[in-house]
C-alpha cells in the first residue's frame, strides 16, 4: 500500500499545476498511465486565451465565451476564469514558460507579446508557442515538477477504480480514499491511498474513429467517476475540431483554429469559399458552426474532406507562424504555402465531464476532478477556442487553495484481487470491440444526429458493455481491457445525454429537433450511476 497526502492522476496541465501547487504541503502522487508528457495537454497547439491590454477587455472575453457556449454556461464560472487568467499566464510565464513575442521593440525595449485569434473571439488575446503551445506549457510544467522532490512520478501506471467508503462498506458519510492502480510494466495492481485524490485525466477522443487526441484519451477520469457514483452531465456536447489533416498515413493531425485566425479560408475542394453565406464570422465562426458547415459539404458534394487555404499570406510568415503544422505537412507531401490543406472535422474535446466546482470539488468528498474531466459551466454547450488551458490552470490553482493539508488516512484497505481471473486468452475480443465502439460512434453519434441513429447506438453499446463487463471479471487486467471499459462507459453517456435533450444546441445537434428550445437553456442532464437514471437541473 501506498500512501500520500495527495494523488493526481494524469499528467497535463491540470494535474501537473495541481501538484505543483500542494507539493509544499505534502507528499504527491503523480499517476500518469503513458510516459508523463503524453496528454491532451502536449498536442495542444493553439494557445491560451487571456485579456491583456485594450481594446480587449474582460467583458468582451466573457460576451464571447457565452455566446459560444449557446445559453448553457455559468456566466459566474465564466467571468472567474476571465478575471484570473492573466494572474495564471504571468505563472506560467514566470515558471519558465515562453510564449512568441513580436519581431518589432517597443521604446523601452521589450518585446510584446504576439497575441493570436481564434474562431469566436473578438480580439487578439490568445497566448502561444508558435503552433506547439502545448508542448512548451508540459516543458515548464515538467521542468518545475523536476525539481520539485515531494513530488513522485509514476509512469505506466493505469488508475483501474476510485477506492470508495462506500464500496468497502464502510460505516459513516462516503468519501474518496484513493484508488487501485495497475502497473502495466509488471502487470500488478497497487493500492494508492491519500487524504485528497484529484483526476486530471483529460478527455474522450477515442471514443471516436477519428479524432485530434492521443491514444491516451480515453474518458478514464469520467468512467471512474461515474462508477463511484459521482454525477456526470453535459456528456452530449463532444466538440468536433474542424480541421484534422486528412491524409491516409497522418494519424489525426490537428491544423490549429490559429491558421484560421491569420486568415486561412476553408473552401470546397472545387475553390469555392463556403463559410461566407453560413456565419458573419465566415470562417472563423464558433467550432460547431464550422463543423456542422464542414460535414453539410462533404454530404452535399460526397467529397471526403475541404481544403483550408492560407496560400494568399507570404510564404515566411506561414513558416515562421505555424512551423510544426509546415513540416508536418511537408512530411505528407503538401507544402502549405502553396497548397491548401485537405481537412475534415474530428472529435477534439469535452465539453461536459465530472460535476465539479471551479475549486474542483466533487460531490465525493476527497475527490477533485481538474482541467477537460470535469464540467464546471465554463464550456456551456460549445468551447470556446483556447478557453481550455486557461480553465485548467484556474482550476488547479483554486483547487489548490481550498485544499488544506489533512492529516494522512489511517484505513486499512484491503489490496486488489483477482479471484479467480486468468490471463486474456482472445485478446482478439477486446480489439474487435474497440473498434466497434468507436465506429458505432462516429456514425451513429457524431456531429449531426438522429433519434434513430441514438437509440440503436444505445442498444449496441449496452450489449458490447455488457460483454466487456464478463469479459472484465473473468480475465486479469491490461491497459487495453482497461481503456475498452472506460470508453464503452463514456460512450452510452454521450448517448444518453443525447436522447435526454430533445432539442438542437452547440455542439449537440439533433435534426428531430433542429431547434434550440428556450426550456432547455441552462439545464443539464445529471447521469448518476446508482439511480440509472438520469435527473434533470
Amino acid at each position: 500500500m501506498r500512501r500520500f497526502d495527495y494523488i493526481v492522476i494524469g499528467s497535463g496541465i491540470a494535474g501537473l499545476s495541481f501538484a505543483l501547487k500542494v507539493a509544499a504541503r505534502g507528499r504527491v502522487a503523480l499517476v500518469t498511465k503513458k510516459n508523463r508528457t503524453e496528454s491532451n495537454t502536449n498536442y495542444a497547439q493553439g494557445g491560451i486565451a487571456a485579456v491583456s491590454q485594450p481594446p480587449d477587455s474582460f467583458a468582451l472575453h466573457v460576451e464571447d465565451t457565452l455566446r459560444a457556449g449557446a445559453g448553457l454556461c455559468d456566466e459566474a464560472a465564466v467571468r472567474a476564469v476571465v478575471e484570473q487568467a492573466p494572474a495564471r499566464i504571468a505563472e506560467l510565464i514566470a515558471l519558465g514558460m515562453e510564449f512568441s513575442r513580436e519581431d518589432s521593440v517597443s521604446p523601452d525595449g521589450e518585446r510584446s507579446y504576439a497575441l493570436g485569434r481564434e474562431g469566436g473571439h473578438s480580439a487578439r488575446r490568445v497566448y502561444h508557442a508558435k503552433d506547439a503551445t502545448g508542448r512548451e506549457v508540459e516543458r515548464a510544467l515538467l521542468a518545475a515538477v523536476d525539481r520539485q522532490p515531494n513530488i513522485e512520478v509514476f509512469e505506466d501506471h493505469f488508475a483501474v477504480d476510485l477506492i470508495t467508503a462506500r464500496k468497502l462498506r464502510r460505516e459513516g458519510a462516503d468519501r474518496c480514499l484513493g484508488a487501485y492502480v495497475f502497473d502495466s510494466r509488471t502487470g500488478g495492481v497497487e493500492t494508492f491511498v491519500a487524504p485528497l485524490t484529484a483526476l486530471a485525466t483529460g478527455g474522450c477522443g477515442k471514443v471516436y474513429l477519428y479524432t485530434t487526441n492521443p491514444d491516451v484519451a480515453t474518458g478514464d477520469g469520467v468512467a471512474m467517476a461515474y462508477r463511484a457514483g459521482v454525477p456526470v452531465t453535459n456528456m452530449e456536447f463532444v466538440q468536433f475540431h474542424p480541421t484534422c489533416l486528412y491524409h491516409p498515413l497522418a494519424k489525426s493531425f490537428l491544423v490549429s483554429e490559429a491558421v484560421r485566425g491569420e486568415g486561412g479560408v476553408l473552401r470546397t475542394v472545387d475553390g469555392r469559399e463556403f463559410m461566407n453565406g453560413a456565419h458573419p464570422m465566415q470562417s472563423l465562426a464558433p467550432r460547431d458552426l464550422v463543423a456542422r458547415a464542414i460535414d453539410r459539404e462533404m454530404k452535399r458534394s460526397g467529397a471526403d474532406h475541404v481544403l483550408l487555404d492560407i496560400t494568399h499570406k507570404p510564404a515566411p510568415f506561414i513558416i515562421s507562424r505555424f512551423p510544426n503544422i509546415y513540416d508536418t505537412c511537408l512530411r505528407f507531401g503538401i507544402d502549405i504555402t502553396k497548397q491548401a490543406i485537405p481537412v475534415v472535422p474530428a472529435a477534439h474535446y469535452q465539453c461536459g465531464g465530472v460535476v465539479a466546482g471551479l475549486d474542483g470539488r466533487t460531490e465525493l468528498p476527497g475527490l477533485l476532478a481538474l482541467g477537460e474531466v470535469a464540467c464546471t459551466g465554463l464550456h456551456g454547450a460549445n468551447r470556446l477556442a483556447s478557453n481550455s488551458l486557461i480553465e485548467a490552470l484556474v482550476t488547479a490553482h483554486l483547487a489548490a487553495q481550498s485544499a488544506p493539508p489533512a492529516p494522512p488516512e489511517e484505513v486499512e484497505i484491503p489490496q486488489w484481487h483477482s479471484g479467480h481471473a486468468t490471463d486474456p486468452d482472445e485478446m482478439v475480443v477486446v480489439s474487435h470491440n474497440w473498434d466497434e465502439i468507436r465506429r458505432c460512434m462516429w456514425d451513429y453519434v457524431g456531429i449531426v444526429r438522429t433519434q434513430k441513429r441514438l437509440l440503436r447506438a444505445r442498444s449496441r453499446i449496452e450489449s458490447l458493455r455488457e460483454e466487456i463487463a464478463q469479459y472484465y471479471w473473468d480475465f486479469k487486467v491490461t491497459s487495453d481491457l482497461l481503456e475498452l471499459r472506460n470508453i464503452a462507459t463514456v460512450a452510452e453517456l454521450i448517448i444518453n445525454g443525447a436522447l435526454l435533450r430533445p432539442e438542437s444546441r452547440g455542439l449537440h445537434f439533433n435534426l428531430d429537433h433542429p431547434e434550440a428550445d428556450p426550456a432547455w437553456a441552462q439545464r443539464r442532464n445529471l447521469l448518476r450511476r446508482e439511480a440509472q437514471a438520469a435527473s434533470i437541473s
